[in-house]
């Protein structure tokens, strides 16, 4: 049910190509990955992308790769993101270990904001922001890489090509 029909390497290699064909820099493509990754960091379920393409933008990134980075918040790491970023926010704010047990039921029940943002927003968005700029860092790097050497390769891939062509062009024309 939560596994796609032809795998997740399939879906990943389907998102990396869409990566390495947007159009800009490798840093622009790069920089808009690594904000949309660090937007996927934060507590703000449903808001990473309204964070993301306006930040990408200041930043001179591409809008398209933030909005594609933050797919980094799904199903399967969100599980993982906000138990961290609650635990890593709880330790930087100074929270005592016995008022670490929270009544999430009833704070849903009324979901009112004001009452969730000091045990659990405020934590998680505090935790969210040193992980995030550490998952960014590393996103940038291996995007950024991936994207030139891609670039790289297709010119000269492309170089090869015309260099081919120009010579049967002259060979045929003798």
């Amino acid at each position: 049910m939560f596994v796609p029909k032809r795998g997740f390497r399939r879906t990943l290699g389907y998102y990396r190509l869409k990566v390495m064909r947007i159009g800009g820099s490798p840093h622009a493509v790069a920089a808009g990955v690594a904000v949309g990754v660090l937007s996927a960091w934060t507590p703000f379920l449903g808001f990473h992308v309204l964070f993301a393409i306006p930040i990408a933008w200041l930043l001179g990134g591409s809008m398209i790769a933030a909005a594609i980075g933050t797919t980094f918040a799904n199903p399967l790491t969100c599980p993982i993101i906000w138990p961290l970023t609650w635990e890593v926010g709880q330790f930087m704010l100074g929270a005592e270990p016995t008022s670490r047990h929270i009544d999430l039921e009833a704070l849903f029940a009324h979901l009112d904001v004001s009452q969730l943002w000091g045990p659990v927003l405020e934590p998680m968005l505090v935790g969210s922001l040193p992980l995030g700029l550490l998952c960014a860092l590393f996103f940038y790097a291996v995007t950024y890489l991936a994207v030139r050497g891609f670039r790289d390769r297709r010119v000269g891939r492309l170089t090869e090509r015309a260099r081919h062509l120009k010579s049967a062009e002259t060979g045929s024309a003798i």
